[in-house]
């Protein structure tokens, strides 16, 4: 049974509808990546899966239990990191980190003690005792991080947390994902960021007004584009047809080649290398100028699926600017 569970998921704030039969599974011990650009309806399902909001209809579970009926036991098992670092400016790191153990009715030794560890742990140590004001925009993500693993959930949300981040503090903040995961964490991952989902996810969600319009691995969603392709730039004398007729059984016959201006992008049969199109393409005679297989990436499987970019924003959605 997965450890995170949401059937037909509906929210709707006014007129707008945010949630429109959304699904999710997420295995225990495993990263699942939720894409969709503002407005496509993450956060409020973040929101409703860490019982901050409850549904118009549907249901959710954590490890089998319900969070809209009973939401203490949700909260004791869940650790959220929303899209901007909750974190008490005037406090310390330690402080901040105590708080939150305070919080969850520890005692004041035990809550001194999972700070430090905590502190020791996101590499915060030589900054514990220093005022949160004065960190940096990857310093206060860590930081937040470790407030929600205060009181060692089973399930992690990451509602986009590294936005605003720098690629280095981007890349800081992947390998500390993947640590969690490698020790046993199950996250909810919510991104724009295609190659965020591309690099920490097992399985990848796509949603769109709503609700989820495709599933599967990194690699299943580019495949359903047709695998990859070869981009010819055509020599003197040689044509489309030319390119088409010399590849031969190289070519998906699934989907349509592109033309631009002195190109031809072919869609490839699965399996199919540089090597072999090179080949095929000399063993016909074609003139080109240059050959480039590449696979789809998650940003050409998103405008295939939704017709418009992953950061486009969805200015008609007030009810969500996820």
């Amino acid at each position: 049974m997965p450890l995170i569970q949401a059937e037909q998921l509906t929210k709707s704030f006014g007129d707008t509808k945010a949630l429109a039969g959304l699904d999710l599974e997420v295995e225990q011990g495993t990263v699942l990546g939720v894409l969709g650009p503002n407005g496509a309806g993450k956060t409020t399902a973040v929101r409703i899966l860490t019982t901050l909001l409850r549904p118009d209809g549907g249901r959710a579970t954590i490890d089998g239990i319900d969070v809209a009926k009973e939401p203490r036991r949700i909260r004791s098992r869940i650790g959220l990191t929303g899209q901007y670092a909750a974190v008490d400016e005037r406090l310390t790191a330690r402080e901040n980190l105590e708080l939150i153990g305070r919080f969850f009715r520890m005692s004041g030794g035990d809550s001194k003690r999972r700070a430090q560890e905590l502190l020791d742990r996101f590499r915060l140590d030589q900054a514990g005792d220093r005022v949160v004001s004065g960190f940096s925009g990857g310093m206060r993500r860590r930081l937040d991080i470790s407030m929600s693993l205060v009181a060692r959930p089973t399930v992690l949300f990451l509602d986009e947390p590294t936005t605003g981040l720098d690629p280095r503090s981007r890349n800081a903040m992947w390998d500390l994902i993947d640590e969690l995961t490698a020790e046993g964490m199950t996250t909810l991952l919510t991104t724009q960021y295609l190659e965020e989902a591309d690099r920490l996810a097992k399985e990848i969600v796509v949603i769109d007004r709503g609700q989820a319009i495709a599933k599967g691995t990194a690699d299943e969603l580019k495949d359903l584009l047709g695998g990859a392709r070869a981009e010819v730039a055509l020599g003197e004398g040689a044509d489309q047809g030319a390119v088409i007729a010399g590849l031969g059984g190289l070519v998906n016959p699934d989907a349509e080649p592109a033309v631009g201006a002195g190109t031809v992008t072919v869609p490839l049969r699965q399996g199919t290398t540089t090597p072999q199109v090179v080949r095929a393409l000399d063993a016909a005679g074609v003139a080109v100028r240059d050959v480039t297989v590449s696979r789809p990436t998650l940003d050409d499987v998103f405008l295939t699926l939704t017709g418009h970019a992953a950061e486009e924003v969805a200015a008609d959605d007030e009810g969500d600017q996820s």
